[in-house]
C-alpha cells in the first residue's frame, strides 16, 4: 500500500503502513526522532505495536522531521499520516521512489486535518512496501461497492469518506444490497458468533460496525423491557442499570484501569473465537519422565549440544513430532466456508510464549525436519526473541500445533484452548519428584502431568487418546524417539 504522499514545496508525509497481512491498526510505542532532527533513507524514526508484534518503521528518504502527528500511545489507523519530513536540500531520491509515491490511502483524515490531495489512477497488483514486510495489494482504499454514488464536486471531503456516506441510507444502517461497513477483525467476531452484519445497525463513525455493535447483536432480548421497571418501583437499583457505567464509581487510589490493545486485545478475540467455534475435548495422562529427565543431563554434556537450548521442553517438542508423524490425521484444519478438512504435510510448531505486552505463539517453522539439535537452536531463538518483544507477524501465522509449558509457573495441568486455525495443543505440568510404583515398589521419581486439548470436529477421542499415549510412552522411554523416528 502507498505510505508516502509529497507535496509542492517538498514535504513528504510518511503514513502507517500495513505491517502484517490484513492489520487495521497499530499503537506508536516510542519515537527516535524529534521535529527538527535529520533523517537518512533507511532510518528508523519509530516503534510501533500492533496486534500481532513490535516492529521497527524505517523512513524511506532523506530530509529534516517537520512534524509528528500523533504522541507515544496512540492508537493509528493504517493508512493514517504520522510523521512529515522536508526533503528539500536533501539528496535526492532513489530510483524505486517515484513508483512507490502515489497519492494518499484513501481513509478518514487524522487527528491533524491534512489537505485533500487528488487521487489518481492505479495499477492493479501488487506494490512494495517500503517498511520491509512483505507487499500488499496496490490499493487498500475502501473503493465504493456497486451502486453506492459519490456525490462530486466535493473538494473538502475525502473520497473513502464520500464513499461510505453514499452507502448509507441516512439513518445510520446499511443500504439494501449494500454490503456492510466493518474491519476484518470484526467481520471474523461477526462470523464466529454467528451473527449477520446486515442486520446490525452501525454505531460507530461513518457507518461501521464495531465489535461492540456484533456482542449487542446477541445480548439477550429482554434487555429492552428494563425502562418500564425503575417506573413502577421507582428503585435506584434499576435506574443504575438502565445508565451505562458510570464513571464517577472508579476509584483512582485504589483500581488501575488498562486500556485492552495489541497483543492482549487480538489474543482475546481469538481465544473468544477459538472457544465459540471449535468444540474442545481435553484428555490427561500422568507420566514418569524420570529418565527423559536424565536424558537432558546427558544431553547438556554431549558436545553436539553445546550452546544450545537443553530442557525437558526440547525432548516434549520432539516427543509430539513423532507422536504426530505416528497419527499424521491429527495435524488438520477445519474450513468452514470450504466444508472441508485440511490436511497438513507439514508441522509448524507453535510454542505458547509469555511476554510483557501479553500471550503470543510463534512458531517454527517445518519443525518436522529438524534434527533435535537443530530443533534445540530454533527453540532457543524462538523465545530469546519473544522476550525480547521482536517476533514478526510472519513467525505467528501458520501454526498448525501448539505446546504451552505452564508448568514452568509450578502448576500441575489446565486445560488449554486450542490456537485458532489448529487442531491440537499440549500442555505441559510442573514435573515433580513423587512417589510412584515403579518395578513393583513405590519410590520417588520425575512425575508429571500432560493435558492435549483437540479440535472434536477434526479429532476423534480414539485419534486424541492415540497421540497423548505415544508422547507419553516417549517421555517416559526416550529410547522410542530412536525406534519410533
Amino acid at each position: 500500500m502507498t505510505t508516502m504522499t509529497e507535496n509542492a514545496s517538498g514535504l513528504r508525509e510518511f503514513k502507517m503502513p500495513d505491517v502484517g497481512e490484513g492489520l487495521t491498526e497499530a499503537e506508536i510505542l516510542k519515537w527516535y526522532v524529534q521535529p527538527g532532527d535529520t533523517v537518512t533513507d533507511g532510518q528508523v524514526v519509530c516503534e510501533v505495536e500492533t496486534a500481532k508484534a513490535a516492529v521497527e518503521l524505517p523512513i524511506p528518504y532523506d530530509g529534516v522531521v517537520r512534524e509528528l502527528h500523533f504522541p507515544e500511545g496512540t492508537t493509528v489507523d493504517v493508512g493514517q499520516v504520522i510523521i512529515a519530513v522536508d526533503v528539500a536540500g536533501g539528496s535526492a531520491p532513489t530510483e524505486e521512489t517515484p513508483a512507490a509515491v502515489e497519492t494518499p490511502v484513501a481513509e478518514a483524515p487524522a487527528s491533524t486535518p491534512q489537505a485533500p490531495v487528488a487521487e489518481e489512477p492505479k495499477p492493479e497488483g501488487r506494490t512494495p512496501v517500503l517498511v520491509g514486510y512483505g507487499v500488499s495489494e496496490a490499493s487498500t482504499k475502501r473503493r465504493p461497492r456497486k451502486g453506492a454514488e459519490v456525490p462530486a464536486q466535493q473538494p473538502e471531503t475525502f473520497p473513502a469518506v464520500a464513499a461510505i456516506q453514499g452507502e448509507l441510507n441516512g439513518h445510520g444502517s446499511v443500504a439494501v444490497g449494500q454490503r456492510p461497513l466493518a474491519k476484518p477483525p470484526v467481520r471474523k467476531l461477526a462470523k464466529d458468533l454467528g451473527v449477520d452484519l446486515a442486520t446490525i445497525t452501525p454505531s460507530g463513525p461513518d457507518g461501521i460496525i464495531t465489535r461492540e455493535d456484533v456482542h449487542a447483536a446477541v445480548a439477550p432480548a429482554p434487555a429492552p423491557e428494563q425502562p418500564v421497571v425503575p417506573a413502577v418501583t421507582a428503585s435506584p437499583v434499576p435506574a443504575q442499570a438502565q445508565a451505562p457505567a458510570p464513571v464517577v464509581t472508579y476509584d483512582t487510589a485504589r483500581e488501575t484501569r488498562i486500556p485492552i490493545k495489541g497483543v492482549r486485545k487480538a489474543t482475546a478475540a481469538a481465544m473468544i473465537g477459538s472457544a465459540f467455534t471449535a468444540p474442545h475435548v481435553t484428555e490427561f495422562v500422568t507420566v514418569d519422565v524420570t529418565r527423559t529427565m536424565k536424558l537432558v543431563e546427558e544431553l547438556k554434556q554431549d558436545k553436539e549440544m553445546q550452546g544450545l537450548r537443553v530442557n525437558p521442553l526440547l525432548l516434549i517438542a520432539k516427543a509430539l513430532l513423532v507422536a504426530i508423524k505416528r497419527n499424521p490425521d491429527v495435524n488438520a484444519s477445519w474450513d468452514e466456508a470450504a466444508q472441508e478438512i485440511v490436511l497438513k504435510h507439514y508441522v509448524n510448531l507453535g510454542i505458547a510464549a509469555a511476554t510483557p505486552r501479553g500471550l503470543i505463539v510463534p512458531n517454527i517453522k517445518d519443525a518436522h525436519t529438524k534434527t533435535l539439535p537443530q530443533l534445540a537452536g530454533a527453540l532457543g531463538e524462538l523465545v530469546a526473541t519473544a522476550r525480547e518483544g521482536k517476533t514478526s507477524p510472519a513467525a505467528m501465522q501458520g501454526g498448525t500445533v501448539t505446546i504451552t509449558n505452564v508448568g514452568v509457573f509450578g502448576v500441575d495441568t489446565g486445560t488449554p484452548i486450542l490456537n485458532p486455525g489448529e487442531s491440537a495443543i499440549l500442555a505441559i505440568g510442573a514435573i515433580k519428584l513423587q512417589p510412584w510404583v515403579h518395578k513393583g515398589k513405590v519410590k520417588p521419581r520425575q512425575v508429571t502431568t500432560l493435558a492435549l486439548s483437540f479440535d472434536h470436529r477434526l479429532v476423534d477421542g480414539e485419534l486424541g487418546s492415540k497421540v497423548l499415549a505415544d508422547v507419553a510412552a516417549i517421555l517416559e522411554q526416550p529410547k522410542r524417539l530412536i525406534t519410533w523416528a
